[in-house]
């Protein structure tokens, strides 16, 4: 099993590319089961889940071809067709890996009418459980049927009627399961207090291209007026802005000054006022948003929220960063009950960190050391690389899978800015 290998001290300075987001690519990747025509997506991410995916997909008669491309280049073109659907069930040993394998759902159910999806994995990261997901799909009029570890879903037989859904708290996965499945509805579909993160909104847009007829498009309460059929389209993956926060907290942590190409500032409102608070400069340039420090990280309070407010998936990194910031720093995270698994790990480093329930005390200290420390989840692993970067000696980080899920090529754009990081083969 591969490792990096992390040597401390260097500030990383220079141009680093963002990648397309994953979390928007995960749930674009299904809307190609909404039409018999192309669906071709660019700057797509080379990440463990994207092949994942598209090895499910390929489980339902999908057939992807990747455009060609120098294997030095980040991003590639995927085209996807599903002509004729050859099956609607999702089996456990491709679903137990990826969480996101739900995103099946919602799109089988608008195109063929019935789906069977195993329940889903993922990051160990606490309970997250479907039962939103599917009780929208009720009120669309869709019966749930559930045994031996599957969701079966099946629509009256003129397709899915489409109905109202309040979510009682907001959930993005939930959300795009029930915009899939209701874009090609026989009537209207409204969802109250529907997610508004930016991958939200990209899924809508693609939607769009693709002929689906979406009202309040960014806000909380959605309208799908059914279409009795999808076309194919062209579309661009937005910036990965969790990619671009985990970056931002690496540049800062080693004092550096960075240009993140690509990257959108405006998506990453509170990412960046976080970053801004802890003493950090980040502005727009030209081509992305620069990064840089001239002064000490100072310590702030935080808690994650669903979008606009701090994103769960920036909580470890920026952890990692406060970990080097004079005086005491509070965070609490809402959304996830198991989410501070970095923090031993973080504390073999030489870290501060007292964690009681939701609530994590981080007390800054001047040197953080390098130790061999093993990544627990996708985002948990980054905050280890973000410590390394700035610890005294090397820091070796295990799991690796966990990253490649999530950071396209990590190593490598960490070294176009300065870094000494090296990946190495399990002996």
């Amino acid at each position: 099993m591969d490792k990096i290998i992390i040597t401390g001290g260097e500030r990383l300075c220079g141009k680093l590319p963002i990648s397309g987001a994953k979390n928007a690519a995960l749930a674009l990747l299904p809307c190609a089961l909404l039409t018999e025509e192309a669906l071709t997506l660019r700057n797509l991410p080379r990440l463990a889940d994207i092949d994942g995916f598209q090895h499910l997909l390929n489980q339902f008669g999908v057939s992807t071809a990747i455009a060609g491309s120098r294997p030095e280049d980040f991003g590639r073109v995927m085209t996807l067709q599903a002509t004729r659907l050859t099956g609607t069930t999702a089996p456990y040993e491709l679903v137990r890996k990826m969480r996101a394998s739900i995103l099946v759902l919602g799109p089988l159910l608008g195109r063929a009418g019935e789906a069977t999806v195993s329940l889903p994995g993922g990051c160990a990261i606490g309970n997250r459980p479907i039962d939103l997901h599917l009780k929208a799909l009720e009120a669309m009029g869709v019966r749930i049927e559930m045994a031996a570890g599957y969701v079966r879903a099946i629509a009256p037989d003129g397709g899915v009627p489409g109905g109202d859904f309040t979510f009682p708290v907001v959930s993005v996965g939930a959300t795009e399961n029930a915009l899939m499945a209701a874009v090609l509805a026989s009537g209207t579909t409204r969802l109250e207090n529907a997610a508004r993160e930016p991958e939200i909104v990209d899924l809508c847009n693609l939607l769009v291209a693709m002929g689906a007829q979406i009202e309040n498009i960014g806000e909380p309460d959605l309208v799908i007026h059914g279409v009795p059929r999808l076309h194919g389209a062209t579309y661009r993956v937005m910036a990965d802005r969790i990619e671009a926060g985990s970056y931002a907290c690496a540049a800062a942590i080693t004092g550096g000054d960075i240009t993140m190409t690509g990257a959108n500032i405006a998506q990453m409102g509170a990412t960046v006022h976080a970053l801004r608070s802890a003493g950090v400069i980040v502005e727009e340039a030209a081509d992305g948003v620069q990064v840089r420090v001239d002064g000490p990280l100072k310590a702030i309070n935080l808690s994650t929220a669903p979008y606009p407010g701090f994103a769960t998936d920036m909580q470890a990194q920026l952890m990692a960063l406060l970990c080097r910031a004079e005086g005491t720093s509070v965070l609490h995270e809402t959304i996830f009950e198991n989410r501070y698994m970095h923090v031993p790990e973080l504390s073999r480093m030489g870290a501060q960190i007292e964690t009681t329930g939701r609530t994590a005390v981080v007390h800054g200290v001047p040197m953080l050391t390098g130790a061999e420390v093993m990544a627990t989840d996708l985002r948990a692993s980054m905050s280890l690389v973000i410590a390394g970067l700035a610890a005294k000696g090397q820091t070796i980080v295990h799991r690796l899978y966990h990253l490649d899920r999530g950071y396209e090529r990590l190593e490598e754009k960490l070294a176009l800015v300065g870094a000494r990081v090296e990946r190495v083969g399990s002996e």
